[in-house]
């Protein structure tokens, strides 16, 4: 079951509904396994729980270094830096980004690098770069082109570079 009910077309940000996904947070409880912690930074970074998603991303970082493999450990580090960016922390979440997009792609893991630039462009969109935003969610939707993407996934590129071109337009005016 998606979470995710669309995209605001002016923020990017994921439009959810609060009341599921704080039913979800008490389903999943305390549970410690690598995909319950992932989905639970995720459920409190979308209900603006931000302190304590970052503490639970800290520690799925830690748990996927010690007990999952390389794809499981991008995955975490691309959540933390979204947690980040959604802190208005940009140049941290940037830095963490760049590094995992540039790995996943040095694997040839075309749909976490593309899910890493995906990240990267929203965190520039949010910082106000939308020339570097439009850049990395054209080469998103690249990679997600390449890595056969569902249509959601690539309908939600395609209106985070329309999104970019319209902030373009608007700051060069």
């Amino acid at each position: 079951m998606s979470f995710i009910h669309g995209y605001d077309p002016d923020t990017l940000r994921e439009k959810i509904d609060p009341r599921q996904c704080k039913e979800r947070l008490d389903e999943i409880g305390e549970q410690r396994s690598l995909p319950a912690l992932l989905e639970r930074v995720w459920l409190l970074k979308v209900l603006d729980r931000l302190d304590d998603a970052l503490v639970l991303s800290e520690q799925s970082v830690r748990l996927a270094r010690m007990a999952g493999t390389r794809k499981d450990l991008l995955r975490a580090r691309i959540l933390h830096a979204s947690v980040l960016q959604f802190r208005g922390a940009y140049a941290a979440a940037d830095h963490e980004l760049t590094t995992c997009a540039a790995e996943a792609e040095g694997q040839g893991w075309s749909a976490i690098a593309a899910f890493a630039y995906q990240h990267r462009g929203k965190t520039h969109y949010e910082a106000g770069d939308y020339e570097s935003a439009r850049r990395d969610f054209k080469r998103a939707l690249f990679l997600r082109q390449e890595s056969g993407a569902s249509d959601d996934q690539l309908e939600s590129t395609l209106l985070a570079v329309d999104a970019a071109d319209r902030r373009r337009a608007r700051v060069a005016s």
